[in-house]
C-alpha cells in the first residue's frame, strides 16, 4: 500500500474566513511537505470557510449562549444541526440552551442525542439525568445516574469530573434540588486556542500519535463545531488506528456538510481501497477530477493509490 506523505496545514485564503468571525488571525506556515487534507483544508478552522454554515452557526450559538441569550443560541444550534445532525457538542449545547429557558421537555431529546453520539460527554449525561428528574421520569433519571456510576468502575474521586457529576445528580434525586448546571464544565475554546488544538493535532498525526491527535481534535471541535477539516482529520486518525467504521462515519459527516471537500474525498477513497472497494475509490477519483479541472494533489494521490492497489 502506498506510504502516506506527511500532512500539512495549507495557507489560508484571504477571502475565506468563517462567517461567525473572530477578528484577525495569524498566518500559519505549512507543517512538513506533502499533501494532507489538501485543497479545501485551510490554514486552521478559524481561517478557512467551509461551503456550508454548520460550523459558523455553531459558533454563533456559542456566542449567544455565553451571553445567556438562550433563545437565539437554540436557534443557531438547530441550524447547525440541520446540516450536521450527528454533532454531539451541538446537541448538548442545544439541550443546555433549552434548560436555560427552563424548557425541559425540549431539552430531553437533544441531550439524549448528545449522549448517543458521544458517550464521553459526562456533562450531557449529568444534565440528561437532571432533565429526566425535572420531567418526573424517575426511572430514567436513576438509569442515567447508574450509567455515570458504571463509568467509575466502582469508585470515583470526589473532585473528578465524574465524581462531581454523580454528586450533582444524587443531590437532585435525593434532595429534590435540580438546579441548572449550564456548561460550567464545558470548555468553550476561543478561535485562537481552537486553532492551536488543530495545529497540534496535525503535528501529532505527522508523528503517528493518532490517539493524542484525536484528543486535540475533540478540543478544536468544541470551538468550531462540525467543521469539515476537523471531521476529515478525525476520520484520518481513526483510519490509521484501524477503526474503519468510525473513520468512514467521520468522512461521511465531512462530506455531508461540504460535499466538494477535496481532502475528505481523497481520504475516503483511500479508505475504500484499504477495504477492497476499488470501484468506490474510482468514483471518488472521478469526483475529484471533475472538481479539479487543472489537476490537484488529491486527485493525483488517490490515482496513485488506485494504480498501486493489489490486483485481484
Amino acid at each position: 500500500m502506498p506510504s502516506r506523505n506527511k500532512l500539512i496545514i495549507w495557507g489560508a485564503s484571504s477571502a475565506l474566513i468563517l462567517g461567525a468571525g473572530f477578528g484577525g488571525f495569524t498566518q500559519l506556515h505549512a507543517l512538513n511537505g506533502g499533501g494532507g487534507g489538501g485543497g479545501s483544508i485551510g490554514g486552521a478552522p478559524s481561517q478557512s470557510a467551509p461551503r456550508y454554515d454548520a460550523s459558523a452557526e455553531y459558533q454563533k450559538g456559542v456566542t449567544f449562549f455565553k451571553a445567556k441569550d438562550y433563545k437565539k443560541a437554540a436557534q443557531a444550534f438547530k441550524r447547525s444541526l440541520s446540516a450536521a445532525p450527528k454533532n454531539a457538542n451541538a446537541h448538548y449545547l442545544l439541550g443546555l440552551s433549552y434548560m436555560g429557558l427552563e424548557k425541559y421537555r425540549k431539552a430531553r431529546k437533544p441531550l439524549e442525542k448528545a449522549v448517543k453520539y458521544d458517550e464521553r460527554l459526562v456533562g450531557a449525561q449529568r444534565d440528561l439525568a437532571i432533565t429526566y428528574h425535572r420531567l418526573g421520569q424517575s426511572d430514567k433519571a436513576n438509569a442515567a445516574l447508574a450509567a455515570l456510576e458504571t463509568k467509575c468502575g466502582g469508585s470515583c474521586a470526589a473532585d473528578s469530573e465524574l465524581g462531581k457529576a454523580i454528586a450533582t445528580v444524587k443531590s437532585a434525586l435525593q434532595d429534590g434540588q435540580a438546579s441548572n448546571v449550564l456548561a460550567q464544565d464545558f470548555d468553550f475554546a476561543s478561535a485562537p486556542s481552537g486553532d492551536g488544538f488543530y495545529v497540534s493535532a496535525v503535528a501529532l498525526i505527522n508523528e503517528g500519535k493518532y490517539q493524542k491527535a484525536l484528543s486535540q481534535l475533540d478540543d478544536a471541535a468544541k470551538s468550531f463545531g462540525p467543521h469539515p477539516d476537523i471531521l476529515t482529520y478525525m476520520g484520518f486518525a481513526n483510519r490509521k488506528l484501524q477503526r474503519y467504521d468510525i473513520a468512514e462515519d467521520y468522512y461521511q459527516r465531512a462530506l455531508a456538510v461540504a460535499p466538494n471537500h477535496l481532502g475528505a474525498l481523497e481520504y475516503y477513497g483511500e479508505l475504500k481501497i484499504e477495504r477492497g472497494n476499488i470501484a468506490g475509490a474510482r468514483q471518488h477519483l472521478a469526483r475529484l477530477e471533475k472538481l479539479c479541472s487543472f489537476g490537484c494533489y488529491e486527485a493525483d494521490e488517490l490515482r496513485r493509490w488506485i494504480e498501486e492497489a493489489p490486483k485481484g
